[in-house]
């Protein structure tokens, strides 16, 4: 025994030694490749400082010039990698091409930045080194051009680090340019070749969708943006937008929730490359698989389309309802309701005129006197509360206007909006709210918590409204535990974070918890609504499906309490959808 314990002792003591060994041999190491890799752009910054000023320079980019973009080297038995990137700078010293009067010759000097990596080592960051080269005389006239791209996302906030291609095809050899956009999310070209339509742009980002110009061709005639022009002494400013990409699970069931496998569809989205005709950003042809399910991931923020290829199925609605709106970054479940072909079909979508949300136990009556007369109630939607003045202490949601407790710094006005409370002219720093427990009558599928007004005064700070789900199939638990999108206790749903844990669905009670934050106690966020979506099983919400329909005119009227009554016809000569959006009545 002593003799074990004396070994285990030992065997801890020597595995000590060797990962600080290790430790102090990987240090050193990473240390003597920055080294080498200093000395490496030391020595093409020298040669760049002894080039004459015009020849300083990408090979075929903006500036032109004797300079390779990428340069692969070996020291010491080690491959290292070097890009070169030189910009025009416009000094503010004599104008800049902005101002007024604008600075015609706005490539004032070069800016030389090197940058070094061992890609076959496990180093992240590479070694960076700069320069700035001036022309010996006064720059001259120039005929060159600006272009200024600038890159965007959903929000309209910059994006930074984005990948930029440029390709100028009017110059022989082609002009190409490779840079990455400032805080700012710019890239200035200074000094850029005049051409029409020749400037070939392409924004990209890692975990990002692209976009990018078209050209004219026989595919896309009339391409939405073409290549970028550039004028002599002008600046051409082109924008592009582009956000986190997310992922599109897709799966074909029936109505009893049991799997449709290998059905064929057809999937775009709203975005659009050319007119006359259409040309989609987006347009593929798939099939789900032996479970009825096929991921789309890389998906970028848009409307998106489903239909089914083929003569076995019809879509017989969806959940959520189509087309599937992608939010940048999140993942999107969509289940597609499939129902073997009966004759013509009609799909029937009801939503809210106000919200645009889903329209549950709406009365959807189609007829065609006297062969045909049917109707069908739209599934289950989503719940709506917009009013809490009537104060907390309800344990169960019977009176709309009610919730159940707060921490006492919430403050509800006479149109049911909710505020933090103010004391001695300024509000409190934050508060909390929460619901009345809210029965859904049976196992639901929870799919969105969405709120109003999205938008919130911008000294309140980032995400002043934050949410908390709490849901079981008792309707007194133990305790309520609030989780947020990623099933822990410590994350919260936002704006932009909408999408309901899915640990939450077949639970038949549910309650929310609301907080209300400021950064700036002179200002207070809002909220006016709160909506819950959900679905019964595969029951589409707001969808009523109508099949063995024969071809000709039919008369559709839609009614459902509080709302006015709504009737259209549509002519049905193969299977069709339409959606009718109802208004509150007064």
């Amino acid at each position: 025994m002593e003799v074990l314990v004396a070994s285990g002792l030992f065997l801890l003591f020597a595995l000590g030694i060797y990962g600080a060994t290790t430790l102090v041999f990987k240090i050193v190491y990473s240390s003597r490749l920055r080294i080498l890799e200093t000395a490496l752009i030391s020595e093409q910054l020298e040669v760049v400082r002894n080039l004459p000023f015009d020849d300083v320079g990408i090979i075929n980019g903006v500036p032109a010039g004797v300079l390779p973009y990428t340069t692969t080297t070996v020291r010491n038995g080690v491959i290292f990698v070097l890009i070169t990137t030189v910009r025009n700078i416009d000094d503010p010293f004599d104008g800049t091409i902005t101002s007024t009067p604008a600075d015609v010759s706005p490539a004032d000097y070069k800016l030389v930045e090197i940058s070094a990596i061992c890609q076959s080592c496990t180093q992240i960051n590479p070694v960076i080194l700069s320069t700035r080269v001036a022309p010996k005389n006064l720059e001259g006239a120039s005929e060159n051009g600006a272009l200024f791209i600038h890159v965007f996302d959903v929000n309209g906030l910059n994006v930074a680090g984005a990948i930029v291609d440029v390709t100028n095809t009017a110059a022989n050899p082609f002009t190409i340019i490779n840079d990455t956009t400032d805080n700012a999310g710019m890239v200035q070209i200074i000094g850029a070749p005049t051409g029409t339509q020749s400037y070939h742009i392409r924004v990209s980002k890692s975990g990002y969708s692209s976009d990018y110009t078209v050209s004219s061709s026989a595919q896309v005639p009339n391409p939405v943006k073409p290549p970028s022009n550039v004028v002599s002494q002008a600046i051409t400013e082109i924008s592009f937008q582009i956000d986190q990409a997310g992922a599109l699970n897709l799966s074909t069931v029936n109505a009893n929730c049991a799997a449709v496998a290998s059905v064929p569809l057809s999937v775009h989205g709203e975005k659009i490359i050319g007119t006359s005709p259409d040309v989609y950003k987006f347009s593929q042809n798939i099939t789900t698989n032996g479970s009825g399910n096929y991921n789309l991931s890389n998906v970028e923020f848009d409307k998106y389309y489903i239909d089914v290829l083929g003569t076995t199925y019809d879509i017989a609605g969806s959940i959520p309802m189509l087309p599937i709106d992608m939010t940048p970054g999140l993942t999107q479940n969509a289940s597609i309701i499939m129902q073997a072909v009966d004759g013509i079909s009609l799909l029937v979508q009801v939503k809210d005129a106000g919200t645009g949300l889903p329209l549950s136990d709406a009365n959807v009556r189609v007829y065609n006197l006297p062969s045909y007369d049917q109707t069908i109630t739209t599934g289950v939607g989503y719940l709506r509360q917009t009013d809490w003045s009537e104060g907390s202490g309800q344990v169960n949601y019977t009176d709309q206007s009610k919730y159940f407790n707060d921490n006492g710094n919430i403050n509800v006005n006479s149109e049911g909006d909710m505020k933090l409370k103010k004391v001695s002219g300024r509000y409190l720093n934050s508060g909390w709210l929460e619901s009345s427990s809210i029965d859904f009558g049976g196992a639901v599928n929870y799919n969105n918590i969405i709120f109003s007004p999205l938008s919130q005064p911008e000294q309140t700070g980032v995400n002043p409204i934050t949410f908390q789900i709490a849901s079981s199939n008792s309707s007194s638990p133990a305790q309520w535990e609030y989780l947020g999108p990623d099933g822990s206790n410590n994350t919260y749903y936002t704006a932009t974070s909408s999408v309901v844990y899915s640990g939450n669905n077949g639970n038949r009670y549910l309650r929310y918890k609301v907080f209300l934050n400021t950064a700036n106690t002179s200002y207070t966020p809002t909220l006016s609504e709160i909506f819950l979506t959900y679905t019964n099983s595969c029951t589409p919400p707001g969808q009523s499906f109508f099949s063995n329909l024969s071809s000709g005119d039919y008369i559709i009227d839609i009614s459902r309490a509080g709302y006015t009554t709504k009737s259209t016809s549509a002519q049905v000569t193969s299977t069709s959808q339409i959606l009718v959006n109802l208004s509150p009545s007064e």
